[in-house]
């Protein structure tokens, strides 16, 4: 029986929970072990790991429960000092197959800001999953006041080109039709490699070196990170996804100032104005933060004009969560039910828009990346469930005619 894991928090996180999945598989743990990869994003993130991690030491008190992520990392005795936990493990040692040896005494977890490179373990199999996805950047060079993932996950370091290329190969040899390219913080890309190339550049010879790949796509972009290379891809190479996920944060130039942010409100604009010229089909998500300290209600509706102003019809909204030993944790904070209020507006406000996305698209033929269940995502990443009949082979592209759509996303059939 295989061992369990659970896993908080970003696409970085995701990625990483599979490579130690096989790890730990091949240093002999089964059922017994619980791997819980945790996320120090916001206060719930956290509360929700430490909840998982009591029931799952209450419900089966013979558990080995073994720690690591970004918030074990930055507070290794607090989840050390759960019920349950046998071993914290470090986010720059969790890749490393010696971790995993449980036969070995535990090593303090080590200081994250002494990492010197990225170490990805190549991972061919990512269980339940349609897409798969490859890490080319690990760390954070920017200090955004809001934001403690510079402390669970050291300076920014970047893969290889060639590590990168060799493991997208694997994949598609596995016969996964799309790659997600993930990291913290991709668009800082390979200052730290031969050559300095920028993502943009890392992205075009992977399509060129893999051919046979049909499907790229990125994870959360900086909007400063948008390179001459990736403008070019978004415009003229079809496997390019019609898809940009930008790490907004707000829509008020005094609060993007005060989050220590590198774009405008007109800035984010242009780069929304310009993916479209490029592309028409494109679809842009953002990440928005509701509540931020000292937001005024005139802030707020600057950052809810942005919504439709940009043409965000993917939202990943957060009420701001004071992080400890953070700028913005020091500012003079709103009361958390009027941040909880304005990040519900915020999320209907992109309802109404992910809405809006789904009827546009109704009539037209979709390639479809289908999923377990009848399920899959178009170019745009809109979801898609099959409207009757048997459901295709997960992992296949399939063009899908768009019957209707509903508030979970297109309903389709094969064209």
């Amino acid at each position: 029986m295989s061992l369990r894991t659970l896993n908080f928090g970003c696409r970085l996180n995701a990625y990483e929970t599979e490579a130690m999945r096989v790890l730990a598989t091949q240093a002999g743990h089964g059922a017994e072990t619980l791997i819980v990869n945790t996320c120090a994003v916001t206060a719930e993130a956290e509360a929700q790991a430490r909840q998982a991690i009591r029931r799952a030491a209450r419900e089966n008190p013979e558990a080995r429960i073994l720690v690591t992520g970004c918030a074990a990392q930055i507070a290794p005795a607090a989840w050390a000092a759960l019920p349950g936990v046998a071993r914290i493990i470090g986010n720059a040692d969790k890749l490393r197959p010696e971790s995993w040896d449980l036969s070995a005494p535990a090593a303090p977890v080590s200081d994250i800001m002494r990492a010197e490179a990225a170490a990805p373990l190549p991972v061919t199999e990512f269980a339940g999953r349609a897409r798969a996805l490859v890490q080319v950047q690990q760390g954070c060079d920017h200090r955004c006041t809001f934001c403690v993932i510079p402390q669970g996950r050291g300076p920014s370091r970047s893969v290889p080109i060639g590590l990168v290329v060799e493991q997208v190969r694997g994949l598609v040899a596995q016969g996964y039709r799309e790659v997600v390219l993930t990291g913290v913080d991709i668009a800082s890309y390979g200052p730290d490699l031969p050559g300095q190339p920028r993502l943009g550049q890392m992205v075009r010879r992977l399509l060129a070196l893999v051919p046979d790949l049909p499907r790229l796509r990125l994870s959360s972009l900086d909007p400063a990170g948008m390179d001459a290379d990736l403008w070019r891809l978004l415009a003229e190479e079809p496997r390019f996804m019609p898809h940009l996920h930008l790490s907004l944060q707000h829509g008020a130039d005094l609060i993007l100032k005060r989050m220590k942010r590198r774009h405008s409100r007109a800035g984010a604009l242009a780069l929304a104005r310009r993916a479209r010229a490029l592309r028409p089909e494109v679809a842009l998500g953002a990440d928005l933060i509701a509540g931020f300290p000292t937001e005024t209600e005139a802030h707020f509706s600057e950052l809810l004009d942005l919504v439709g102003e940009a043409g965000l019809s993917f939202l990943h909204v957060f009420p701001f969560s004071a992080r400890p030993n953070t700028p913005a944790a020091r500012m003079p904070q709103l009361p958390v039910p009027l941040r909880r209020e304005r990040a519900a507006r915020l999320r209907e406000a992109g309802a109404a828009a992910r809405r809006a996305l789904f009827a546009s698209r109704l009539g037209r033929v979709e390639q479809v990346l289908l999923e377990q269940g009848g399920r899959g995502h178009t170019e745009q990443f809109a979801p898609v469930r099959i409207a009757a009949g048997p459901a295709p082979a997960a992992g296949s592209l399939r063009p899908m005619r768009v019957l209707a759509a509903d508030d979970q996303g297109l309903i389709a059939e094969a064209a």
